[in-house]
């Protein structure tokens, strides 16, 4: 071996949760390009098939060891994920589908928990958390879930990035397809109600993979947007009608609305778990629609677009444009408002 090669950085062996999802899917590409060698364990039988919602997703890169199993059981983590092998790290993107109260405890909180116990076990040293920084404000259960798991990493000894990104692209692509078709587009309040800094997914799991070396980024909370300024609603409303080559028209969406239909759905979900889980979702999508996805200053109470760091080159009007052209598309999941 040449001294060259002899003197190059080791990449680290990662065991990556939630590989299987966009942001997911990005990191695992982000850590095999920064030369980790990834081990993904993904839902489904051991030694069998990945269950159907995985089954249409095995376009993994070269070199990524796929394994199946039941995250929620630390037997079958150990057991099928592990599989008693040395890694150096703990790489987690997994969430919640919808963000309902049984769901968010069951993935964001006690599904970690267990995997971070026989990880600590398996001797893995390091683990980077894929959060939100909606948990700044924590008025929804999922957030409370986030936030537990999160001072349970933070105290357990194990080196830690937790990281915090703002709005996603596919959550702020739900109304080209309606604008595309001439209906205007919905605004809550007058639109400017809030901002954000997205940021795209490729941008993000690169952030995420960085965080394994960089220990500039260990032992801490990391919020991260993408480039550029923060944007309104409006704003998102305004290019797309742009890049449309269509004149300007938005149908402007009351909050209190909103408020009704959750204090309907909560009366009835008191009789009904299945409106009742309706009821938490309304709140989620309320929560979105008045409350920016910016760093929150504590002393203030606000949000600070200046104190959100930005990471990255892609910006969303760019993506707008890929996908009118049909160059991408969406996967916009369960947390969809519009």
């Amino acid at each position: 071996m040449s001294k060259s090669a002899a003197d190059a950085p080791r990449g680290h062996r990662v065991l990556v949760l939630g590989g299987t999802g966009t942001i997911g899917r990005a990191t695992v590409r982000a850590l095999v390009d920064q030369g980790h060698e990834v081990v993904c364990f993904v839902r489904g039988k051991p030694g069998g098939e990945p269950a159907p919602a995985q089954s249409a997703r095995g376009d993994w890169p070269v070199g990524v060891s796929v394994r199946h199993g039941d995250i929620t059981d630390p037997l079958s983590f150990a057991r099928d994920g592990i599989c008693g092998e040395t890694f150096d790290a703990l790489v987690s993107c997994l969430a919640s589908r919808t963000g309902a109260p049984k769901d968010a405890w069951a993935i964001d909180c006690q599904a970690h928990s267990k995997a971070l116990k026989v990880a600590t076990e398996a001797g893995i040293g390091q683990m980077v958390l894929l959060s939100a920084i909606c948990v700044q404000k924590p008025l929804l259960e999922f957030q409370k879930a986030k936030l537990a798991f999160e001072a349970e990493l933070m105290a357990s000894g194990l080196t830690y990035s937790i990281v915090r990104p703002t709005a996603f692209f596919k959550s702020l692509s739900g109304q080209i397809e309606r604008v595309r078709k001439g209906k205007p587009f919905l605004l809550f309040g007058d639109g400017e109600l809030t901002a954000c800094k997205p940021i795209s997914d490729r941008d993000l799991g690169q952030f995420i993979a960085t965080c394994l070396k960089d220990e500039s980024r260990w032992n801490r909370i990391l919020p991260v947007g993408g480039p550029g300024p923060a944007i309104t609603p409006r704003e998102q409303g305004d290019k797309l009608f742009a890049l449309l080559g269509k004149e300007p028209k938005f149908k402007h969406v009351p909050v209190a609305m909103m408020d009704v239909i959750i204090k309907l759905l909560s009366v009835a979900g008191h009789v009904s778990p299945r409106l009742a889980d309706k009821a938490e979702l309304a709140r989620i999508g309320r929560y979105y629609a008045t409350e920016s996805m910016l760093v929150l200053d504590p002393a203030t109470n606000r949000y600070d677009a200046d104190a959100t760091p930005s990471f990255g080159s892609d910006t969303l009007f760019d993506y707008y444009e890929q996908m009118l052209r049909g160059g991408a598309s969406v996967e916009r999941g369960d947390h969809a408002v519009f």
